[in-house]
């Protein structure tokens, strides 16, 4: 028996891995097709400390390709599947929507269907905090009504979280549906806000920033999302539920960039632009439900992590 961990090269996957090596005995795959949406030398670092090892079986690979999946299925015999992989980002999805109608319903279908053929005691899969849409409710509640969706990005989440409850309904695949809020920490993707302030501050070029900077974000670091995750592969009554994973203290944009200057010790040369399409103007995660049924509170306050993101990038990047 063995975990498949989907999108286990990337930021968040890689950490999940490396906290399952420590916090459990099973044997784990790690699959991934290391794309190019960014750098795939970035995720082969992300895998270095774990590909040989003897309990992880790295399988470069599609989970869209149905074939493959049943016979990956078949040949681990897993009992457990974290569904990590996707097409991430609200502003591109924007512009390639039909990439992500793909990889994140069809793909999502495709391991669904094979978990319903080799059948897991639990499969958790990962969607988003966008799935909340514009004007839902502050704190985000999961029994609470969802807003209109800003992005094909969204839509393709919150459309992969009602197959896999359709499938626990019909099939009874032990689906549990995570929500993480704006994950942040090292080996963080290049292309989002948290990076990008980072390096524009390190290297005094412009940070662009939309709007006027006061949306709210409800930072979430990935340690405290791995530990919901670890929780979530083992409790009782969570199939078949919508889960947040959070921090639940939102904090503004503009903040997160006076936290980046004092800790790098420089201003940031800010290049202000109109506000982009797709953004939602807040995020907050209730936590009251994965309290109840994950025991999970997170630990890392922002001040902390930015802290620990800046050393990791300086040391990363040379800067």
């Amino acid at each position: 028996m063995a975990i498949l961990v989907t999108g286990g090269a990337g930021f968040i996957g890689s950490h999940l891995i490396e906290r399952l090596l420590v916090e459990s005995e099973q044997a784990l795959v790690c699959l991934d097709n290391f794309n190019d949406y960014y750098d795939p030398a970035l995720k082969r670092q992300n895998v270095a400390s774990f590909e040989r090892n003897p309990r992880v079986t790295m399988v470069e690979g599609d989970f869209c390709e149905r074939e493959a999946m049943q016979s990956l299925f078949r040949q681990h015999a897993f009992s457990h599947v974290v569904h990590l992989g996707a097409y991430a980002g609200v502003r591109p999805s924007i512009e390639r929507p039909l990439v992500y109608q793909k990889a994140n319903v069809e793909g999502t279908l495709v391991l669904l269907e094979a978990a319903r053929q080799f059948p897991v005691d639990r499969f958790l899969l990962v969607s988003s905090s966008t799935v909340y849409g514009q004007n839902a409710p502050a704190p985000f509640r999961e029994d609470g009504p969802l807003g209109v969706l800003l992005s094909p990005y969204g839509a393709t989440k919150r459309a992969a979280e009602l197959l896999g409850l359709t499938y626990h309904l019909l099939h009874r695949v032990p689906v549990a549906c995570l929500r993480p809020f704006s994950v942040y920490g090292p080996r963080l993707r290049p292309d989002l806000a948290l990076s990008i302030f980072t390096r524009a501050i390190l290297t005094g070029q412009p940070l662009p920033l939309f709007g006027d900077g006061s949306i709210r974000r409800d930072f979430t670091h990935v340690s405290d999302l791995c530990s919901g995750l670890i929780a979530a592969l083992s409790a009782e009554n969570v199939a078949g539920q919508e889960i947040n994973l959070g921090h639940s203290d939102p904090i503004e944009v503009r903040r997160l960039i006076e936290l980046l200057e004092v800790t790098i010790g420089k201003k940031a040369n800010i290049d202000r632009q109109p506000e982009k399409p797709g953004d939602m103007p807040i995020t907050y995660a209730d936590l009251t439900k994965a309290e109840q049924l994950l025991g999970y509170r997170p630990k890392v306050e922002i001040e902390i992590g930015v802290r620990e993101f800046v050393r990791w990038y300086r040391q990363t990047y040379g800067l």
